[in-house]
């Protein structure tokens, strides 16, 4: 019989996503500081959509990612003792159409899974570990979505 011991225990093995708990925080701030950004993509996205049902379905994603840019800010302060201050720096970039502003949509949220990732690596077990694992699984709720979107307005396909 073999005794396999609990993940913890294997001290030699790190996984390629390792990060420290001031990475994470790091990320965290950089998370916070581009939501200015997003904010404008979205309302552009909104108002691009072609009918009512699609522009809920964007709002829907749009409202939970206020409510993640919230968690992760109480995150940092309870973290940290500090607010998030300052905003990106990155020029916002105007969609070109609805279809090219969905695809931009589902590599963002691709995108914060793999950021989102390292900073659940960096946490310390507990609830904030655990709150970032359910904004994890909402962003790639996010990335069906837009998927399904994409599905319905690709002509020629």
């Amino acid at each position: 019989m073999y005794w396999i011991s609990p993940y913890w225990v294997r001290a030699d093995f790190i996984p390629v996503w390792a990060t420290t708990m001031q990475q994470a925080l790091n990320l965290i701030k950089e998370a916070v500081q581009g939501e200015r950004n997003d904010e404008l993509f979205y309302d552009e996205l909104i108002q691009l959509a072609p009918n009512r049902q699609q522009a809920a379905i964007i709002e829907g994603i749009r409202n939970d990612e206020r409510t993640h840019n919230q968690m992760f800010r109480d995150m940092y302060m309870a973290l940290t003792g500090q607010l998030v201050t300052g905003i990106s720096n990155e020029a916002y970039m105007k969609v070109e159409s609805y279809v090219e502003g969905l695809e931009r949509a589902l590599n963002g949220e691709l995108a914060a899974v793999e950021k989102y990732r390292k900073i659940w690596f960096g946490l310390p077990a507990g609830i904030y570990k655990d709150t970032v694992f359910g904004i994890i699984l909402d962003e790639m709720k996010h990335a069906d979505k837009y998927n399904y979107l994409i599905s319905l307005n690709r002509s020629g396909s």
